[in-house]
Parts: C-alpha cells; sequence; structure tokens
C-alpha cells in the first residue's frame, strides 16, 4: 500500500435532526461541533436522515400510488365511475 494517501479516521457522532438519535462511528469527516457521548467528548456530525427516522426502517411508509392515475383523476375532479360509462 501506498504510504500517505489514506485518509484520517476519528470516532465521530451522527446525531438524527429529527429524532435526536446519536450513533458513534468512525469517520473521516472533520466537523467543527462537538458533544458529550459516553463519558467523552466527540465531533458532532447532524444528519437530517438516519435509520431511526426513515419510513423504510420505522414501518410507517406511505404508498404515494395506492390508486392508479385514472381514479386519482377521477378523485380530484369529481367524476364518479358511473359517470363514465
Amino acid at each position: 500500500m501506498k504510504q500517505g494517501i489514506h485518509p484520517d479516521y476519528q470516532q465521530v457522532v451522527f446525531m438524527d435532526s429529527a429524532t435526536g438519535a446519536k450513533f458513534l462511528a468512525g469517520s473521516t469527516l472533520n466537523p467543527s461541533e462537538t458533544i458529550e457521548f459516553e463519558g467523552k467528548t466527540y465531533p458532532l456530525v447532524r444528519v437530517e436522515i438516519s435509520s431511526d427516522s426513515h419510513p423504510f426502517y420505522t414501518g410507517k411508509q406511505k404508498f404515494a400510488q395506492a390508486d392508479g392515475r385514472i381514479e386519482k383523476f377521477n378523485k380530484k375532479y369529481g367524476l364518479s365511475s358511473k359517470e363514465n360509462k
């Protein structure tokens, strides 16, 4: 391996802005903000979404296309399926 080309890793706390959940991981990021976590001071990186708030992991998914396009159009403009026939 070549010397001097690899980034420096450090322990960083990632905090989910939506839920406030925190987890510790190694990262090459070098943020200016710090936080006390489990008795030590670590750099803090704020993230908008993590596994604690993502709908896939929480099970609170929205199904955007539950209806077909035609049914959605008819609901929006007040047409019923009986009027179309």
